[in-house]
């Protein structure tokens, strides 16, 4: 039985997975996206081994204008999976959206952001549709729209739930200001509040510990994105480029990838990593982190090891507009 972490009124696996990488395998397994199905049985493989978290988002999709492809892959996914109507009950699916592309081929590059209710409305309309949904489980605030207040757009966010097609409320990418906002205007779990934050937090980057500390003080669950570092430097965390987690997993015997959803799970209690995968293998190694045991003194010295000087993402430095 994999442990369980609570998520808002859920009880999830202590991980869950990223679809994200298996809308974009170009560097990895470009025949992918060719190929469908063999995304989807990653995820029944994920499902299979008791994993109930998968995240996605509107914006994950291998061209500007196939906004909603992994959606649909996820969606495809969890209604062929086999598992029982209660097995299924226990999954819950994780959308965001927020972000607008423009036709330039890139995701990042030159993306937009729009939290206005007309846009928020219509992104959560087309997610339900896209992932099979009559609501979804659990809808995040993708990124801040700097145009307008975070006081108006958090307001809209909020409404989201009174609009029918969103079941609860999860932000991602905030700083500690804007998520004590929230919690004080949206109120926390047990009042029907913020749920999730989703930020990025891996042995490579460690900024924004503050959220976490909010989290864990109203029992917000904390997903770490890029738990692993993200993009190549989870492959420098096996090659023992980034701290001692590739010394230290040799000597457990298990992989430094296992050791790093240790390190998550060990030092935080409302943390739920979600690592992506592309493989099923790549998941299910991960899942062995949830049987690593880290004593203070393996955690002082892993975080001892991790670097100090990765830049930080100065996206949430000047982004909230809020009344004092």
């Amino acid at each position: 039985m994999i442990p369980q972490r609570k998520l808002g009124p859920h009880s999830v696996s202590a991980i869950g997975m990223g679809c994200m990488p298996l809308s974009f395998p170009q560097d990895r397994d470009p025949d992918l996206i060719n190929d469908p199905e063999r995304a989807i049985a990653v995820i029944h493989a994920a499902l299979d081994a008791g994993i109930t978290l998968l995240d996605t988002a509107d914006i994950y999709a291998p061209t500007w204008n196939t906004m909603g492809y992994n959606e649909i892959l996820v969606g495809k996914a969890f209604h062929s999976w086999n598992g029982t109507p209660e097995q299924k009950s226990k999954v819950v699916l994780a959308t965001k959206a927020g972000i607008t592309r423009e036709d330039n081929g890139s995701m990042f590059g030159h993306s937009g952001r729009n939290a206005s209710r007309h846009y928020l409305y219509r992104a959560v309309e087309a997610s339900a549709a896209k992932m099979g949904l009559s609501q979804i489980p659990l809808w995040q605030h993708h990124r801040t729209d700097p145009a307008i207040s975070y006081e108006e757009q958090f307001n809209n966010v909020m409404t989201l739930k009174e609009h029918g097609y969103v079941a609860e409320i999860g932000l991602s990418n905030v700083n500690a200001q804007m998520l004590r906002f929230a919690i004080k205007a949206g109120g926390t779990p047990a009042q029907g509040g913020i749920i999730s934050v989703q930020n990025e937090y891996s042995p490579n980057y460690q900024h924004w510990a503050d959220v976490i500390e909010i989290c864990n003080e109203y029992e917000i669950a904390f997903l770490p994105w890029s738990p692993l570092g993200g993009g190549g430097n989870f492959k420098r965390l096996s090659s023992g480029e980034i701290g001692a987690f590739a010394s230290m997993a040799e000597q457990k015997g298990v992989s430094a990838y296992a050791l790093a959803i240790a390190w998550h799970l060990n030092q935080f209690p409302t943390a739920i990593p979600i690592p992506g995968a592309s493989k099923a293998s790549s998941i299910l190694d991960s899942l062995k982190g949830i049987e690593i045991e880290l004593s203070k003194d393996e955690i002082h010295a892993l975080n001892q090891s991790c670097p100090t000087d990765t830049p930080i993402n100065d996206e949430l430095l000047d982004i909230a507009k809020l009344s004092q």
